[in-house]
């Protein structure tokens, strides 16, 4: 079992809402000793890409909790359009990186070769650093899921990444609740003991929600509110019954 001290604090999709994304950090508490998560897909489609990402890097540095960041599909799309590893960087303009881009001042029109020249330095070393999974006690916090009957150490990248209906419809036999995003629902996913989804799609006109564990809280605030609310996970989440694998 992986180390489960203090609190975890997991973020949901945040999709260049920078505005939502400071009120929900303002709201936290967190302390030396707990961990602060984030899914992944910071960027593409909302308003600021560019304010998202200097927020996350600036929060980090000042807060006293631990703090992860995970990859998302759209980071691996952006990573492989500037020429890193990643897959489907043909696929990111069309997929929200223009929106991105125009928040960098940079038009998408702009040649391929001379993009990652203009992005700052402190967000390519912050994308190239993005993690694909993260342990806490019986929770595994991944970005979009996992592949069922897969091992943990089998599992691709891919799948971490892209993965839906195979993993949304189907349980899995890995002993952990896997706590992901990527899939935007209108309240928070709890399908015990297999998942909880919380992409509750702010970008879309949802929320942004910040799972705090083990308090079984909710953290939410909705695109354009001022003000962020507190709720049980019960109350937040549209459940599915238990199942058996």
């Amino acid at each position: 079992m992986a180390d489960a001290t203090g609190r975890l604090y997991a973020i949901g999709d945040i999709h260049g809402c920078a505005a939502e994304t400071e009120r929900l950090l303002d709201a936290l508490r967190p302390r030396g000793g707990d961990t602060v998560v984030f899914v992944g897909d910071y960027i593409d489609r909302g308003p600021d890409s560019r304010a998202v990402i200097d927020l996350l890097i600036r929060w980090s540095r000042a807060t006293l909790a631990r703090t992860v960041f995970l990859k998302g599909n759209h980071e691996d799309m952006a990573l492989a359009f500037l020429g890193r590893p990643g897959q489907w960087g043909e696929a990111w303009l069309r997929n929200g990186g223009s929106a991105a881009l125009r928040s960098y001042g940079i038009d998408p029109e702009t040649p391929q070769a001379e993009v990652a020249a203009r992005l700052p330095g402190k967000h390519l070393d912050f994308l190239d650093g993005l993690a694909t999974s993260f342990a806490w006690g019986e929770f595994l916090i991944v970005h979009a899921g996992v592949r069922p009957g897969v091992a943990l150490p089998a599992q691709q990248t891919e799948d971490l990444l892209w993965i839906r209906e195979e993993f949304l419809e189907c349980p899995h036999d890995l002993g952990t609740t896997v706590v992901f995003g990527h899939t935007p629902h209108r309240r928070v996913l709890v399908d015990l003991p297999y998942k909880i989804g919380i992409d509750t799609g702010c970008v879309y006109g949802g929320a942004l929600s910040c799972l705090v564990l083990p308090d079984e809280s909710v953290l939410q605030v909705r695109l354009g509110d001022t003000s962020v609310r507190e709720i049980s996970l019960a109350e937040a989440a549209a459940c599915r019954r238990p199942r058996s694998p």
